[in-house]
């Protein structure tokens, strides 16, 4: 069951008109594969109004401050008697936040929100990381959809454009850092920007959405040279956090499985990933949250043809596109020293995916579906060169893998 979706929508004018969109494509494809729907709405507007009128008097600084952090307490028990209820049912439910616990931090200085963060006990790995199975932040129509932006059906805002801007940036930097963050920008029409939507969260959910919401999104890999430029060269905000991934034993060799331990100032979360192969060549990638007792006892079925992969995740957002920067530490494989590698969801190819790299960084090429920089591969114990173990597609066949070894030993026998 997933009960967390879609965190942090920040539109204006279609925002609404958006909302209920959103809601009604989430609710077809729902019901196409047998799943209910629950909305969990943000509460802020009612909350707003009462609010302000009870307390003009206060200084605005006081009374942001104040109303975020009891806004944020009062949403989160709204949530956990929706996700209470979700886990109660029989059925699989799809649960839907239109806001999340996050994005109060993007509107009162940092060191506010870690006072908040102190007084009630909270830390964000557990608000931004484990709370939410997915976050998407659907960009605001005041970037890229201009003459689609209005506040006139919104009693509590009044933001102009450039502000509106700089609000939506900051709501979408406050979940840098989430294992599965996707954000939706408006270089489409508005019915193909909620057809991608709702393809980011089937993809998650493991769901055939089938043909009719194809967007051509993709996964692209790069190859990044060391050393890194200073922190300084990256955008504000960007997350760092410790990775540790482990390979479980399976009892095919054309299934994977893995543990992620993802941790930030000794807060960690867990995840155990199957990757296997799907009809008509599709590989199906299926995460499931773990307890740290379920991790701890997973780690039995280590494989031993593996060793421990132990990487620096740094996250940030850039040019409304998200990246993670992974940097493998010591301990390692040999072949794995210094490797840097830069990924990123697009639906651009060449040049046009090119200008939305960063230039701070030295990307020597694209290495995208090159088994080399399988982390599959990349942590074998043994040589590549004759190793059965060395997958070089879920895909593919095994006498399509053994012509692609062979026509490769010479670049494999090195590593």
């Amino acid at each position: 069951m997933t009960h967390d979706g879609e965190v942090g929508k920040r539109h204006r004018s279609f925002e609404s008109i958006e909302a209920v969109e959103v809601m009604k494509a989430s609710s077809n494809v729902c019901a196409l594969v047998g799943w209910s729907l629950e909305l969990v709405l943000g509460s802020s507007t009612s909350h707003m109004t009462t609010f302000l009128c009870k307390f003009l008097p206060w200084t605005p600084k006081r009374a942001t401050i104040v109303f975020q952090e009891q806004l944020l307490r009062t949403m989160m028990q709204i949530e956990n008697v929706f996700f209470s209820m979700a886990e109660s049912s029989n059925r699989d439910v799809l649960m839907i936040c239109d806001r999340g616990a996050m994005d109060a931090s993007a509107f009162i200085p940092r060191h506010t929100w870690e006072a908040i963060l102190t007084r009630n006990q909270w830390n964000e790995v557990e608000l931004r990381d484990t709370r939410y199975n997915q976050i998407i932040h659907m960009v605001s129509a005041a970037n890229g959809a201009e003459p689609f932006y209005t506040i006139e059906d919104h009693s509590c805002r009044s933001e102009g454009l450039e502000l509106a801007r700089h609000l939506d940036h900051k709501a979408a930097q406050s979940w840098v850092g989430h294992p599965y963050f996707d954000v939706v920008d408006n270089s489409t029409d508005f019915e193909t920007k909620l057809c991608r939507m709702i393809q980011c969260v089937c993809q998650k959910l493991g769901i055939d959405a089938r043909d009719r919401l194809q967007t051509n999104s993709k996964k692209v890999k790069f190859l990044v040279s060391g050393p890194l430029p200073e922190d300084k060269s990256f955008p504000h905000g960007f997350q760092d956090f410790t990775v540790v991934h482990d390979y479980l034993q399976t009892h095919t060799p054309k299934m994977q499985a893995r543990l992620r331990k993802r941790g930030q100032k000794g807060n960690w979360s867990y995840t155990y990933t199957v990757r296997r192969p799907e009809l008509q060549g599709q590989v199906v990638e299926v995460k499931t949250a773990l307890t740290q007792r379920d991790y701890n006892n997973m780690l039995a079925q280590r494989d031993h043809d593996h060793v421990t992969v132990y990487k620096t995740r740094r996250c940030f957002l850039l040019n409304d596109q998200y990246f993670q920067l992974d940097v493998y530490e010591d301990p390692c494989h040999p072949r794995c020293k210094g490797m840097i590698l830069l990924e990123t969801y697009s639906t651009l190819n060449g040049a046009d995916l090119q200008q939305r790299l960063p230039n701070f960084l030295k990307i020597q090429c694209e290495v995208t579906g090159d088994p080399r920089y399988s982390m599959f591969n990349l942590s074998l114990k043994d040589r590549w060169l004759n190793n059965k173990k060395f997958c070089q597609s879920l895909a593919g066949s095994e006498n399509d893998e053994n012509e692609i070894v062979s026509k490769n030993e010479s670049r494999l026998a090195g590593c």
